[in-house]
């Protein structure tokens, strides 16, 4: 059997409300750890595919139905060690694409509980100090100029 490995290119979707009021998801693997909603570019996904596709499966919102919005916002990372083994051997960083999805109100969200234990909508200001990630902060810092 092959292994599939993931590609060192994601997405990042800040998922928020016209007041700023931002979604935020508890990783399952890391329990304590509140995220937006991101994924791995899957082969032949352009990045807005990727962006709806991954909305749909931690959240089951319909981004292809709501105002999705490429921010050009490009983060380099370093790929946490506990997490290298699902990319092909050597590769060590990845390329995040920062998405924005402005949806009518607080919505209810449908869970993958192998991802997520629970969500919760924040504002803005308190959603970027919650998240562990530095590059998922910072887009959430940008949300007031970029809404």
């Amino acid at each position: 059997m092959v292994k599939s490995y993931k590609i060192p290119v994601s997405v990042l979707v800040v998922i928020y409300t016209a007041d700023l009021q931002v979604l935020l998801l508890e990783r399952a693997d890391r329990p304590g750890a509140w995220q937006s909603v991101t994924g791995s570019q899957h082969e032949g996904e352009t990045l807005e595919q990727t962006a709806v596709r991954e909305v749909w499966e931690e959240t089951g919102l319909d981004a292809s139905s709501l105002p999705l919005c490429d921010w050009n916002i490009v983060n380099e990372y370093e790929i946490f060690k506990e997490w290298r083994r699902r990319y092909s051997p050597g590769v060590t960083r990845n390329t995040e694409h920062v998405f924005g999805l402005l949806v009518p109100a607080q919505l209810p969200v449908r869970l993958e509980p192998k991802e997520h234990l629970e969500y919760a909508w924040f504002p803005w200001q308190e959603a970027a100090e919650k998240v562990f990630s530095w590059s998922n902060a910072a887009a959430i810092r940008k949300l007031p100029e970029l809404a």
